[in-house]
């Protein structure tokens, strides 16, 4: 994060710190402008009553949003292994809605010998959201491994068991929310935003700059942590 100071700096000061990648590529400032927008707006009507959380928010936004519009501009001239595009105008991902929430397909068997093998700190997971409204996928990431017990946190959604089940305490009435096993077909939904009915599609929901940030952090070849390069 950055300190609380770097909020006094000012709007086009920090479209102006775009590094190479901003002045060779002119959508490079429309996706800060669309993420940045985006992002300001969802803290405008957010719940959070701490002041100081909000300003370590904001301050940390610069570096958040030049992160994900680096990456998004190197995706969309293929030098990042991804199978999305960008909608530069929205500042999102876009692929292909499937006609049902691949979510649902869930084997909690292969689930649990999938994490068994692959689950560890760091590494960018998908959760099934499911409600009375319907389903959509969020992205997390692995904080925490309970190996005795089978089960890891995640950063926001807390203690899940290995078959995908969850293990907090603080499930609200009506909401449900389910670990999956990655691939394809789910985190391509899960960068997308996309939403269903119980019946049919919907439109997708927005990313926070959080899940952005995650999105570009997915190893697309096997959704595995990549092993740490050698220097």
């Amino acid at each position: 994060m950055k300190p609380e100071d770097s909020t006094s700096r000012s709007q086009s000061g920090f479209f102006s710190e775009s590094g190479e990648l901003g002045g060779a590529h002119p959508q490079f400032a429309e996706l800060c402008t669309a993420l940045y927008e985006r992002e300001v707006t969802a803290l405008s009507v957010s719940a959070i009553k701490n002041v100081s959380l909000i300003k370590r928010r904001i301050g940390g936004l610069p570096h958040h949003v030049r992160s994900v519009a680096r990456f998004m501009v190197a995706v969309r001239h293929s030098d990042v292994m991804s199978p999305l595009d960008i909608d530069t105008h929205n500042g999102s991902w876009y692929a292909k809605q499937a006609s049902k929430c691949p979510g649902n397909k869930h084997d909690e068997q292969k689930c649990a010998q999938w994490y068994a093998q692959h689950g560890t700190y760091g590494l960018v997971v998908p959760v099934l959201m499911s409600s009375m409204e319907g389903f959509t996928i969020e992205l997390d990431s692995i904080d925490m491994i309970d190996h005795k017990l089978h089960r890891v946190h995640l950063n926001k959604h807390g203690w899940f068991l290995e078959s995908g089940a969850s293990t907090d305490d603080s499930e609200k009435i009506g909401l449900s929310r389910c670990l999956l096993k990655p691939n394809k077909a789910v985190m391509t939904s899960a960068c997308c935003g996309h939403s269903w009915t119980h019946k049919s599609r919907t439109f997708p929901r927005a990313l926070s700059i959080r899940e952005m940030r995650l999105s570009t952090q997915i190893n697309w070849k096997n959704f595995t942590l990549p092993p740490p390069q050698k220097e």
